[in-house]
């Protein structure tokens, strides 16, 4: 290809993907992140032509880490691995991985296949990010699949697979093109060779019996031969990974179609959702996500069949993962929430100081981590979404209650400044009241090192000015101005970041006549 000056073209990298991205939503349903995709290891396999991802040493290598150095007392950070160019910057310089991690490093490794050219020729040495459209062309379509998978920011890429196939599948049916030209003037480097889409036999590591000789060293042992046991299941995963399709499109797909509904019917009665609720819910999040299923039936009939019907039923089960996470209290209610129950936490937020505003901002922010897809700004109340948020609000306010998310800042006699420190999982907020008197110099700081973590003031209720809000969902580190009403002073820091994070929050007033702080 290259002496003809082509390479993959857009039709074959659309068809490349579509085969192994479910091999990697196999791999990472089984909590694998393969951590090192490149061309180097994806292979050919011989019999059917399907790619196979091949080299789990990534995984190895962590696991042999674990016991060296749970053995000898150690801890050490995370694991760096992955090849430069191709795994995102998160993970070679904290060690940071993800699901979106291998779709990284997948998209990077579709650039070479359409370009025959290294990741180091098609990043921007300035701004760190691929530039690879000044050297090939392709359809919207695909090219916006790519440059979301390879996002800087981990938050904005794709967090499964499945969102990745679905956007494919979109349009993938249509997509017939001639093979990719590369631009001219531009220095050919190394394209793909035969050599490096080969059969390659991979060897699963032998188990290694471990016997403890005292109680004192049980737990450390036992933790040994679990990670060794590990160690011995991802020698497998390239044999399970390069069998899928033929596992998959037999025995395995039957038995997984007949255990899910029972396994499913087993973890709705014990989280307290009703089906009438629930199963409703799954087809709006599967149509949404495959709207050409819309308005027909998933049976067990045909092969094609029964894999839409896997995915329903993982999309089932990511949904009711994150419902889990409810309390028993609040999923026992879905489905039957009305707008009483919103009269009535304001009357329980007026006993606390607390306006709805407030309020709300704590439950979006744990509302939207959980369901990031879901638009902002509208009206869900009525809406099976809305049931959701409703939920999320009673655990809210079971929090603020017990004070969990909630704190008074009382000012010391004599003082005029009050520190304050937190520390906040994803999707968490805590709401601090100050009491404040009318016409004073406010200053309020909120040291963090995130841009993920929001700051919002609010006056008291019964303030009746322009705006209600004196700071909104901003991520800042200081703001200064006046009181204009005396009362409870509200200062709501919330975090969207995908870890978690610890803040300073500082507070002072002071007359407006001593302005010195």
């Amino acid at each position: 290809r290259k002496r003809q000056g082509t390479f993959f073209s857009e039709t074959e990298v659309t068809k490349f993907l579509l085969q192994i991205l479910p091999v990697l939503e196999y791999i990472h349903n089984l909590g694998v992140i393969h951590r090192d995709i490149s061309p180097d290891n994806i292979i050919l396999r011989s019999s059917d032509k399907l790619p196979v991802l091949i080299d789990f040493g990534g995984v190895k290598e962590t696991a042999t880490k674990v016991v060296s150095e749970y053995a000898h007392g150690i801890l050490h950070q995370a694991t760096r691995l992955g090849k430069v160019g191709y795994a995102p910057d998160e993970q070679m310089r904290l060690g940071m991985i993800n699901a979106n991690s291998d779709l990284y490093a997948l998209a990077a490794t579709v650039l070479v296949l359409l370009t025959g050219k290294e990741p180091s020729f098609l990043i921007d040495p300035y701004n760190l990010t691929f530039n690879w459209r000044k050297i090939i062309s392709i359809s919207p379509n695909l090219g916006n699949v790519l440059d979301k998978m390879l996002a800087p920011k981990p938050s904005d890429r794709y967090s499964t697979v499945s969102q990745v196939i679905a956007d494919l599948e979109n349009f993938a049916s249509s997509t017939d093109l001639a093979p990719t030209q590369a631009a001219p003037n531009v220095i050919p480097t190394q394209p793909i060779t035969a050599d490096q889409i080969s059969n390659v036999t991979t060897t699963p590591v032998s188990q290694i019996p471990v016997a403890t000789n005292n109680t004192q060293k049980f737990s450390i042992w036992s933790t040994i031969l679990l990670v060794l046991v590990t160690i011995f299941s991802m020698g497998g995963i390239g044999w399970v990974a390069g069998n899928f399709w033929l596992e998959y499109n037999s025995n395995q797909k039957d038995k997984i179609i007949k255990e899910k509904p029972q396994e499913l019917s087993d973890r709705l009665q014990k989280s307290g959702i009703e089906e009438s609720f629930f199963f409703p819910l799954v087809d709006d999040f599967f149509y949404a996500k495959y709207p050409q299923k819309k308005g027909q039936t998933l049976s067990d009939e045909t092969s094609e069949d029964k894999l839409w019907k896997w995915r329903w039923y993982e999309i089932a089960n990511q949904l009711l993962n994150k419902l889990e996470t409810l309390s028993l209290d609040a999923r026992r209610r879905l489905g039957n929430y009305s707008k009483d129950d919103i009269y009535r936490w304001k009357s329980q937020l007026s006993r606390l100081n607390i306006s709805s505003t407030a309020f709300n901002d704590l439950t979006d922010a744990r509302f939207f981590y959980l369901f990031s897809e879901q638009p902002r700004g509208k009206n869900i109340i009525g809406l099976p979404m809305g049931q959701i948020w409703q939920a999320i609000a009673t655990d809210t306010m079971k929090a603020l209650q017990s004070r969990k998310s909630l704190e008074e800042i009382r000012f010391t006699p004599g003082s005029f400044r009050e520190v304050v420190n937190g520390n906040l999982q994803p999707g968490e907020g805590k709401i601090y009241l100050a009491w404040i008197q009318a016409d004073q110099i406010l200053r309020v700081r909120l040291r963090v090192n995130s841009p993920e973590v929001f700051l919002s003031i609010y006056p008291p209720e019964k303030y009746r000015g322009r705006s209600r809000a004196l700071v909104e969902d901003r991520n800042i580190n200081l703001w200064r101005g006046q009181t204009l009403t005396s009362g409870y002073y509200q200062f709501v820091v919330v975090s969207n970041s995908e870890q978690p994070i610890e803040y300073f929050l500082g507070v002072a007033a002071r007359d407006r006549i001593n302005r010195r702080y």
